[in-house]
């Protein structure tokens, strides 16, 4: 089996983490502009990402689908999400998919 490259791994994490659905719109927390930076070093995934609005109640189910979907992964060994409000989220963030599946 060939060894997959840290950008190979990198892409293929962007394209599970396009499986996360945010529970009240069904729409990819990809494609909204949730997630702003994914690394992967030695097994370890850290994701940066933020929210909607701060304090959204459904962060822990988002979490948990964004941990469950990168586990899923044979190369995946840990996964940190560093949830963050800097820059503040917009609508200008979407990608052209997730606009056009909003509606906007």
């Amino acid at each position: 089996m060939q060894m997959m490259t840290k950008k190979e791994i990198t892409k293929k994490l962007w394209t599970k983490l396009e499986e996360v659905l945010d529970p009240e719109l069904y729409i990819s927390i990809v494609d909204l502009g949730l997630v702003y930076k994914v690394e992967y070093k030695n097994g370890a995934v850290r994701v940066q990402m933020t929210l909607t609005t701060i304090g959204c109640p459904l962060f822990t189910i988002i979490e948990k689908s964004v941990k469950d979907k990168l586990m899923e992964m044979g190369e995946v060994e840990n996964v940190y999400i560093d949830l963050v409000f800097d820059p503040p989220w917009s609508m200008e963030r979407m990608t052209e998919r997730g606009k056009a599946l909003m509606g906007i």
